[in-house]
């Protein structure tokens, strides 16, 4: 069964699949009043008009927006038990190291997916993949991170893809293996290498591993050891300046890492490298919103030519989100990206940080991963604060919301 929008605002994002720099992050290769026509879970064609079989169910987008579905590339959304009762004590003017002593902060969260079995984990997954289905997420990376021991980070990734065989969307798995650990991190570090890598390495084959460098947590050297070893089987990304600036950058490009994640602390001389390296930079506004209003300073990055993507980072300590469109109002308004840049970012350079090459843009032979708007001019989405902009989503070409 075939199935054709008509009367249609679409964003196709043209151009081919590849990453968007510079000036190519605001084209949204718009065709103001066109057609789609979705066949076989795939685009079949698109235009100003389109022919379609006689018997393709219409509809009819009466002016409003389409555009490829989001991508949201960089989020911890695997997680059991909460941290309201930390929120609030910060809200109070608790210190962090206070609340850790307390058992909270990122020991709450470790210590409540120990608890958890495999199965409460995937189900508490799920309920979060519903809720970014609804406003427009339909490809979404999740980390693993808060086992902090092999038999408990396998667990999480066991949990992902429990989860995600039951999602209508794409989960993608990443190892965050490299994660904040509390106690002896050289020790931690070197287990890492030679136990945990290996047997997610087995079960995992192709899976991306991810490290968090910060001062307190890996160094830049464990994070180059432990990537030294996982680039030969695994793509690399890397949490880096999220607070301080390390020199994780230079490295970073130097292994071909594929994206660099944070950058609220990098000094000028380091985005101007990794704008001018193949390495996608991730900015996660949602972050800064809710943690310290700290923000990568992306202008800087997209005007030396880098590949920008947006993602949420959603997780239950420092973004409590699931909203790619929050994430898109914030990185204009903090982070100095057009709506049409912030857009680009979400999406098809989104799926270039995560591999893919069949998604992310509206062209005869991707995926058919698509949204409806409820609005007829696309910079509502960055324009609106709150309530969801998505009347419809289509996933691999079934109307799933």
């Amino acid at each position: 069964m075939s199935l054709l929008i008509r009367n249609a605002r679409i964003l196709t994002l043209g151009n081919g699949s590849r990453p968007r720099r510079g000036k190519e992050l605001g084209d949204l290769g718009l065709i103001p009043a066109g057609e789609v026509l979705v066949a076989d879970g795939k685009i079949a064609a698109v235009g100003a008009k389109v022919e379609a079989p006689a018997d393709a169910e219409i509809i009819d987008a009466l002016g409003r927006v389409v555009m490829p579905g989001f991508v949201d590339c960089h989020t911890h959304a695997c997680w059991a038990g909460d941290r309201l009762d930390e929120w609030e004590m910060k809200l109070r003017g608790v210190p962090y190291l206070e609340i850790l002593k307390k058992g909270g902060g990122i020991h709450a969260t470790v210590k409540a997916v120990r608890e958890a079995t495999q199965k409460q984990l995937a189900a508490s997954l799920r309920d979060r993949l519903g809720a970014m289905l609804r406003e427009g997420t339909t490809t979404v990376e999740v980390k693993s991170g808060y086992g902090l021991n092999t038999e408990n980070e396998m667990k999480m990734l066991r949990a992902i893809r429990r989860a995600a065989a039951e999602w209508p969307g794409t989960v993608v798995a990443t190892a965050l293996i490299g994660h904040a650990f509390e106690g002896d991190l050289d020790e931690y570090a070197r287990m890492v290498v030679k136990d945990m890598l290996p047997e997610v390495s087995r079960e995992f084959p192709d899976i991306a591993v991810d490290a968090y460098c910060e001062e307190g947590a890996w160094s830049v050297d464990a994070c180059v050891k432990l990537f030294e070893k996982a680039r030969k089987h695994h793509p690399i990304r890397v949490h880096a300046d999220q607070f301080n600036s390390l020199g994780m950058i230079p490295e970073a490009i130097r292994l071909h890492a594929r994206s660099v994640d944070h950058l609220e602390a990098s000094t000028k001389k380091d985005l101007i490298a990794l704008a001018q390296s193949p390495t996608c930079g991730v900015i996660l506004p949602c972050t800064g919103l809710h943690t310290d209003q700290r923000f990568m300073r992306s202008r800087v990055f997209v005007d030396q030519g880098g590949a920008l993507a947006l993602a949420t980072n959603c997780n239950p300590g420092t973004s409590p989100s699931l909203s790619i469109p929050l994430a898109i109002a914030l990185a204009v308004r903090f982070c100095g990206l057009t709506p049409a840049e912030a857009i680009v970012a979400a999406t098809v350079n989104a799926a270039a940080v995560l591999g893919f090459t069949d998604r992310g843009n509206i062209a005869a032979g991707q995926r058919a991963d698509l949204l409806l708007l409820r609005h007829k001019d696309e910079r509502a989405l960055a324009y609106e604060l709150g309530g969801n902009p998505v009347d419809m989503v289509i996933c691999n070409g079934q109307v799933v919301r």
